[in-house]
């Protein structure tokens, strides 16, 4: 029987890789942006443009996850809570709050590495 994790790669969907309890899952590396424009999030919750959250194109709403700008190695844990981004090449669009906190705000992109949490 192949575990459903392995079914979904084998599909061609991003898989989360199961790890033990001890063990923190795989980490990814891509381009981040930010946005402070929007009324309603895809998950129907207000948008906070303070806040720490994110938009993600496909992992589950509430997934929270460590952002780490690989240029100056500051990092933000947030909540994905909204769909995109929708610009090719980029894999994670940071609430302008989270931008913010690890110094994304002032270059518009950066290059990071994303670690699912839970």
């Amino acid at each position: 029987m192949i575990p459903t994790t392995r079914k979904l790669a084998l599909a061609g969907f991003a898989a989360i890789v199961l790890c033990s309890s001890a063990a923190t899952a795989q980490a990814e590396t891509g381009h981040a942006s930010w946005y402070k424009m929007g009324k309603v999030t895809a998950s129907g919750e207000r948008f906070n443009p303070n806040g720490l959250t994110a938009a993600h194109r496909t992992l589950p709403f509430g997934t929270k996850v460590k952002v780490k700008n690989l240029r100056n190695g500051k990092s933000v844990v947030v909540r994905i809570n909204d769909r995109g981004p929708f610009i090719r090449g980029r894999m994670i669009d940071l609430a302008m709050g989270a931008a913010r906190k690890i110094g994304l705000t002032e270059t518009g992109t950066a290059k990071v590495q994303i670690q699912i949490l839970n």
